[in-house]
């Protein structure tokens, strides 16, 4: 194709869209008349009445033509009515396009002429020439109907033309045909009306008009603004979709590597492959931080994380953040200090913890001289904790873009060590969830505040005992996974803890290889999503309704769409989340036996 014809399509693709913008401007422009006509023709009729009984009243008029006069604007009001009920039934069937518009102008412009010759008619030829002061309230009458009809049928010109010039321009002729000081005055009194009357009409018109413009315009506007915002969500769930299926699918391998190294951790090894077995550890720490935050957002996204609302004192909360962080402020040459605080809050202590931990986490990883300083500031009825450093700060520009995933300042190469961008995003949500505002003031080269403001209270409620996570007593217990490589990881831990394992891949498969066998299980393991339509609740049901009990379970998953996330957290079981460290699952495993 020619760039000549490429050009010639192109305009053509404008001038038709500009056409299919004109005809829906003049459909537009004749339901608005269809809308008001009406209202200016039953106007037109009382004044008709008016009139009339005023004239005869006055005498010096013919009753019976001022009866047929009245008569035939009767009818045409009649019908005028009866046109634009036609009109708005055929437009609420839904059987009438906008680009139908022309007879319906064509037969309105019509009616509107037929009554401009009615009121003409009643000025010139219902009055003797001798009746001056009939004439001229009859003249007045006239004029006072085409001022009114400017507002009814202004939105059309053509309609109004058709009432206005039919009416007027024969009374004029008429008082120049008649002679004499009075009609001559007359004559040029009524021309200086019209061309008034057609200056505002065309005035009013092009503002009715550019109304109509800028009113499709803002339409055009919204529904392509709507087209967006759900092309957006779109985009947005596909990605979340996406997002959700790759990471349940890295999940598995990482948590069955994660199962084989705790399994080799309980083995001798020599130094060289202890050694390598630390670094391979390491990497799925690394993998496993990278997926935990993934799974904090959608769960925070997925709205399945419920505060557990207590009261507690925010000294030991400190107290544990500068111990955590002690040791890497001090191998950075950093000063942590903590200011003492004796107030308590009502808040979720893990939740907001987890704040406090990403926000002095960061506070220690970008500053390279100096210090970071926690302490509380009392705020009337309100507590603001508070973390400063003397880092590299963060330009104004950017402080609300820090805490949008993934997005870090100063780490182009996605630098491990540097963190992932996901800290600041986990904090964002648990604040909107506890209603802790979180603040942020900084100057680039001296460092950053990061505020988070909780409820102060006055009292201070002694810390609840944590509880004991090491290792319950050995049992035998079920392991249910469509993963065989999880099936021989989680064999191998379990064993080397000392309890009795069996492994299958679905409730069916379990109970065939259980059958036979007289011993209840003292655990059940399962998988949440397995093969097929079967979830890992539904198996943990069936298990129990078959050995006749209440087994102790507990579900692992390693999914992060916000829908299935949702739907496990229903199950009402302890729920981990792949890729599991060794430490966490045996700490459950003890809970969980000790307590059934």
């Amino acid at each position: 194709m020619s760039p000549f014809t490429f050009g010639a399509g192109d305009r053509d693709r404008r001038d038709g869209h500009r056409h299919a913008g004109s005809e829906r401007l003049r459909a537009e422009q004749i339901r608005l008349l269809f809308h008001s006509g009406p209202i200016g023709t039953a106007s037109a009729l009382v004044a008709a009445f008016v009139l009339v009984f005023i004239l005869l009243t006055i005498g010096a008029v013919s009753r019976l033509a001022v009866y047929i006069w009245l008569l035939v604007i009767v009818v045409d009001v009649i019908l005028h009515l009866g046109l634009a009920w036609a009109y708005k039934r055929r437009r609420g069937a839904g059987g009438d396009k906008p680009e139908n518009w022309r007879p319906w102008a064509h037969i309105f412009v019509a009616f509107c002429i037929f009554e401009g010759a009615i009121w003409a008619a009643g000025a010139t030829y219902l009055l003797a020439p001798q009746a001056i002061v009939q004439q001229l309230l009859l003249g007045i009458v006239v004029c006072a109907i085409c001022t009114g009809s400017l507002s009814a049928f202004g939105v059309y010109l053509p309609a109004f033309y058709g009432l206005f010039l039919t009416a007027t321009i024969p009374y004029a002729i008429l008082c120049v045909v008649r002679g004499g000081f009075i009609h001559q005055s007359l004559a040029v009194l009524v021309v200086v009306y019209i061309g008034g009357m057609l200056a505002v009409a065309r005035m009013h018109n092009e503002n009715i008009m550019e109304m109509l413009r800028l009113r499709f315009e803002n339409a055009d506007l919204a529904a392509e603004l709507k087209v967006q915002k759900e092309a957006a969500e779109e985009a947005s769930l596909a990605k979340t979709r996406f997002l959700a299926a790759a990471s349940h699918d890295l999940r598995q391998p990482v948590h069955a590597l994660s199962l084989f190294v705790g399994a080799l951790r309980e083995l001798k090894l020599a130094e060289e492959p202890g050694r390598l077995v630390d670094q391979i550890e390491d990497s799925v720490s690394a993998m496993d931080g990278l997926f935990s935050s993934l799974l904090d957002i959608s769960r925070l996204d997925a709205g399945v994380i419920v505060p557990d609302w207590k009261i507690f004192g925010l000294q030991p909360l400190l107290d544990r953040l500068e111990r955590d962080y002690a040791n890497e402020a001090a191998a950075k040459g950093l000063r942590l200090t903590v200011r003492p605080c004796a107030r308590a809050t009502r808040s979720d202590p893990i939740l907001l913890e987890r704040i406090l931990r990403n926000l002095v986490s960061n506070a220690v990883r970008y500053t390279d001289r100096g210090g970071v300083l926690m302490g509380v500031r009392h705020r009337g009825d309100k507590l603001r904790i508070e973390i400063w450093d003397t880092g590299r700060g963060i330009p104004q520009a950017l402080a609300q873009r820090v805490f949008e995933e993934f997005y870090q300042l100063e780490n182009p190469e996605r630098d491990r060590a540097k963190g992932l961008g996901l800290g600041l995003a986990i904090v964002r949500r648990l604040a909107d969830l506890l209603a802790h505002p979180v603040t942020l003031r900084s100057v680039p080269g001296r460092g950053s505040v990061f505020s988070v403001e909780v409820p102060r209270l006055a009292e201070i409620v002694a810390p609840e005992p944590v509880a004991d996570a090491r290792a319950g007593p050995c049992g035998f217990i079920l392991v249910v996974d469509d993963e065989v490589s999880i099936q021989e990881g989680m064999r191998s831990l379990l064993q080397g803890w000392g309890h009795r394992v069996l492994c299958g891949g679905s409730g069916r498969e379990i109970l065939e290889r259980a059958a036979g066998g007289s011993l209840v299980p003292d655990l059940i393991i399962c998988d949440y999503r397995l093969r097929g339509e079967e979830n890992g609740a539904a198996v943990i049901q069936q298990l129990r309704a078959t050995y006749g009990t209440r087994i102790p379970a507990l579900l692992i998953t390693g999914d992060t769409a916000p829908d299935r996330l949702e739907e496990a957290s229903r199950s009402g079981l302890l729920l981990l989340h792949k890729p599991v460290s060794n430490s966490r699952l045996r700490a459950a495993v003890g809970n969980l036996l000790r307590n059934m």
